[in-house]
């Protein structure tokens, strides 16, 4: 299970954590993605960790470049996503998602999204408003 959370409204500038709490099965074996789903959008890869190494994937954007940071403890079985300088076209709802793979190769690159993967918390809104 993995539950996100984290979300909230923010000024533009201004900056969120977003936690993912996994439960039933231990985060230093697999990989997790975050993703986002903007309204009237397609949802999208953000970034993905895997918890044994923390080696880190970010899909890339011009708009994120730079702002965004993915950072995994074990200890707590939680992902986290930092989001610095929001913009208001981060305005989304942000998900945690596994394959319950050791590779974040198989949910997303560099370039995207390879697949969706099969398990998804329920996610945490993101509105960047002034």
């Amino acid at each position: 299970q993995l539950q996100a959370s984290g979300g909230g409204l923010v000024q533009p500038g201004g900056s969120l954590r977003l936690s993912c709490v996994v439960s039933g099965f231990s985060l230093q074996y697999y990989s997790i993605g975050w993703f986002r789903q903007a309204p009237g959008k397609e949802r999208e890869g953000v970034s993905c960790i895997y918890g044994k190494d923390g080696s880190a994937i970010y899909v890339e954007s011009e708009s994120r470049k730079g702002r965004f940071t993915i950072s995994a403890d074990n200890a707590k079985n939680t992902v986290f996503l930092q989001i610095d300088h929001l913009k208001p076209e981060d305005t989304a709802v942000y998900y945690c998602a596994t394959d319950l793979l050791d590779s974040c190769s198989t949910i997303m690159t560099k370039k995207g999204v390879v697949r969706h993967p099969d398990w998804w918390g329920k996610g945490t809104q993101v509105t960047v408003s002034s």
